[in-house]
């Protein structure tokens, strides 16, 4: 078809549509001799778009976007993750209410009066800042904080604090019990007000707490890593399988529909054979690195330095910095393969069902926050860290053709995402994704040829919110491919992910079902992160036995 003929047909399906006959836009457009021929130019390269797209989305076997779904996504109704209010209370304990306990219990629905206050503030400065609202328009989960066990007296005040507080997500307030301060977890685990536990402590208590929790017939939200060593993960995983218990691991980000979207897209084949999967952490900042604020009111007197300790295989005096810091050491954790090779191993686990690999070898050290590094007071420690901030493992999948590879630094800011690479296309997701066809692709071959694919701009991109995948013709939408990870969308609503895991929980508590992080995926995320950790620290390949089922 000639360009000619082509402005022919784009003219006349327009008139058809609207009404309005060409010469009825010739003639408006020459009231306007300057701008005209821009809007003109517009009106073609718009249908010609829309023919490309039409096409690309055909090809890949997708359901097109119809006019009504691209309309504002926003709904005046609740988005299909709020079911109405559960009938069933379920009354909660919180152990170890740090930092990311104080966002569990939050997400749950207590929130501590100064958080409030702090997102009015950040509200009433920036009218873009939706923290509050955000909460506030969470369903309301009816649930009960009735206990919190902290070794620090100030978390755990803050954890009874939050209790009470009567404001709720839900937009109503209501009568709330508080709840009761325990010291020691067991004496948690035996108080019959409580029916499930959200355990947010240093890994190093996981597997322990875990087990007592399922004795006690307690369920159980566990925050990852799930262990801190193979053996834990082993006799944790008998426990639970061996129970009618409901257990959830703490990867919200099962949660995004970015995942969701991108295992389906997988699942039509839209990237051919996919041999490598390529996926990262990059960070530079103390607090990247885990050298966390210590806290005033840290000492000998408030916090229960032997109750900390507990299982830790080294027994040592007295440490805020070892308290506070505690991710810097493997007698607490594993540092960058527990911490965050596990949100990235569960993330491609999740898309792709790789399962345990066969094979791992890592490397890495302590390369930029060793001793040369404290340039202010507050960050110097009397003990160096032992675990990397240089961390790079490669995991092998010989059955499935496929290598994955973690890299991770915390001390670079360059974002590199999650990249999964296929003959015919790569996708890269996080809270979005956008996919690649690749110059050299079978499949796109004839299109690439024809012009129809530009190899060089997304083939689509998917952003929660938006109501489907679009194909994407312009830079526009790549700008939003960016954007965070703390939360979703429902049906044009944002909402924690933190909340959906919770709820996801509580669900399957009230009605049963499994939970979209249960201890099969666990036991693999846990696996995983252990072959990088011995690799690292045994300076040589594991192997996954299968049989045996142990690290070889």
């Amino acid at each position: 078809m000639s360009q000619e003929n082509e402005r022919e047909q784009i003219e006349l399906s327009s008139s058809k549509k609207t009404g309005v006959k060409r010469r009825d836009i010739l003639k408006g457009l020459a009231t306007l001799p300057i701008f005209g021929g821009f809007i003109y130019a517009f009106l073609v390269k718009r249908s010609k778009d829309s023919t490309k797209k039409q096409a690309i989305l055909e090809e890949l076997g997708i359901k097109p976007i119809s006019p009504a779904e691209q309309a504002p996504t926003v709904k005046p109704s609740a988005p299909a993750v709020i079911t109405g209010k559960p009938s069933e209370t379920i009354r909660l304990g919180i152990i170890g209410n740090g930092g990311r306990g104080e966002s569990l219990i939050r997400a749950a629905g207590f929130a501590h009066p100064d958080w409030i206050e702090e997102q009015r503030k950040k509200a009433q400065e920036n009218k873009l800042h939706t923290g509050l609202r955000d909460w506030l328009n969470q369903d309301d989960l009816n649930v009960v904080l009735t206990a919190v066990c902290d070794v620090f007296d100030v978390r755990a005040e803050r954890g009874l604090a939050a209790a009470k507080n009567e404001l709720r997500p839900g937009g109503a307030s209501r009568p709330l019990p508080g709840a009761k301060r325990f010291r020691h977890y067991q004496d948690l685990l035996n108080s019959p007000d409580v029916d499930a536990v959200i355990i947010a402590t240093p890994d190093h208590w996981h597997a322990q707490m875990v087990i007592d929790a399922v004795a006690a017939g307690k369920h159980v939200y566990c925050e990852k890593c799930m262990t801190r060593t193979e053996e834990e993960t082993h006799r944790m995983y008998a426990a639970v399988k061996n129970s009618n218990i409901v257990f959830q691991l703490g990867h919200q980000n099962r949660q995004l529909e970015s995942h969701e979207k991108a295992k389906e897209l997988i699942q039509k084949n839209i990237l051919g054979k996919i041999t490598l999967v390529e996926t990262t952490t990059n960070r530079n900042s103390p607090d990247g690195a885990w050298y966390y604020e210590i806290h005033e009111k840290g000492s000998p007197e408030t916090i229960d330095w032997e109750l900390f300790q507990g299982p830790a295989p080294h027994k040592v005096p007295f440490s805020l910095e070892r308290f506070f810091r505690w991710r810097c050491w493997f007698d607490y954790g594993t540092g960058l393969s527990g911490d965050l090779l596990s949100h990235e191993f569960d993330a491609i686990n999740q898309i792709l069902e790789l399962g345990i690999p066969k094979t791992a070898v890592a490397s890495g050290g302590i390369y930029y926050f060793n001793e040369s590094w404290p340039k202010k007071d507050e960050y110097k420690m009397t003990e160096m860290r032992d675990v990397p901030d240089v961390f790079n493992v490669v995991f092998e999948y010989p059955d499935r053709d496929l290598t994955l590879i973690y890299s991770a630094t915390l001390a670079s800011n360059k974002e590199r995402g999650k990249l999964i690479m296929g003959h015919d296309a790569s996708l890269r997701v996080g809270w979005d994704l956008e996919v690649y066809a690749d110059r050299e692709s079978t499949r796109y071959k004839e299109k690439i040829d024809k012009g129809m694919i530009d190899p060089s701009l997304p083939l689509f991109t998917y952003t929660p919110g938006a109501k489907g995948v679009d194909a994407i013709t312009s830079a526009t939408q790549k700008y939003f491919a960016s954007r965070g990870l703390l939360y979703t969308y429902r049906e044009g609503k944002r909402v924690d992910t933190t909340f959906l895991h919770i709820k996801d929980w509580l669900d399957c508590i009230r009605n049963g079902g499994k939970p979209k992080c249960d201890v099969e995926q666990g036991f693999q995320e846990a696996i995983t992160c252990h072959m990088a950790t011995q690799s690292y620290l045994l300076g040589r390949k594991v192997e996954w036995d299968p049989v045996a089922r142990k690290i070889v």
